[in-house]
């Protein structure tokens, strides 16, 4: 039988890669790693990567495997998911991977500017009725200027339609630079080891026939960043065992 929640929490009590911020605590305690993740945690100069949203951290984990000379965070507010993750980089004694629990809406409280050269949001909730709550909102791309380098890469791997959708109108509206974009990723020929990485409800997306979408764009530090004024069609389901949506057909 495996682990419980709260037996979960415990053993990352005690995991030396494990920082625990959550709402609850961080206004009272200092964060002093923030602008010494190198200096003091990694021990190295190497490029620091994010993962937002990380959940069983699969992402954050398999990309620390196949890239030694960066530095990998997966951040998430659930502890009991990201515990699988933190464990098998436990396990395997990776020193290039670390996880962050917290609400990324305070996200800006954990680097220094510059500090992250890269962040990856795969398959992150649409929150198709409010924008702002939107991991490629405005909103949250000037809490990620604050903390990543200029013109820093921003990967965003979905099965949502919506929210790819979204993030295409909001990067055009702003301009920002696209280097990659597919509808269609395992049919793109854009696939690598690093894209090939699916998560555990990726497959399962996959299995019902789903498209998998990616676009990787840069985010410039110049400039007032504007929401598009769209409306986009819902969603016919918000995320794998989630209820289908009802009532509104569209939303900006």
């Amino acid at each position: 039988m495996g682990k419980g929640k709260l037996e979960k929490f415990a053993d990352m009590r005690d995991y030396p890669h494990v920082f625990e911020y959550p709402y609850s605590v961080v206004d009272n305690v200092p964060f002093e790693m923030k602008g010494n993740w190198n200096r003091d945690f990694f021990k190295n100069d190497n490029p620091i990567v994010l993962e937002l949203g990380c959940g069983r951290g699969e992402y954050t984990v398999g990309l620390g495997r196949m890239y030694s000379d960066k530095n990998f965070i997966g951040v998430d507010i659930k502890g009991a998911r990201m515990w699988t993750g933190a464990t098998d980089a436990l396990k395997a004694g990776m020193k290039n991977v670390a996880f962050l629990r917290t609400n990324i809406e305070i996200i800006e409280r954990f680097f220094a500017p510059g500090e992250v050269s890269e962040i990856w949001l795969t398959f992150s909730d649409p929150q198709m009725k409010k924008a702002t709550k939107r991991l490629t909102s405005t909103y949250f791309m000037n809490r990620y200027r604050k903390f990543l380098k200029p013109d820093g890469l921003i990967h965003l791997k979905t099965d949502s339609n919506f929210m790819f959708t979204y993030t295409r109108y909001m990067v055009e509206e702003n301009r920002l630079p696209v280097e990659f974009l597919t509808e269609d990723l395992y049919h793109s020929g854009l696939v690598d080891d690093i894209l090939g990485i699916r998560t555990y409800y990726e497959q399962q997306w996959l299995d019902r026939g789903l498209n998998i979408k990616y676009m990787k764009f840069r985010l410039s530090q110049e400039g007032e960043l504007r929401e598009p004024d769209v409306e986009i069609e819902l969603d016919e389901y918000r995320s794998y065992n989630r209820s289908k949506r009802s009532g509104l057909q569209t939303s900006k």
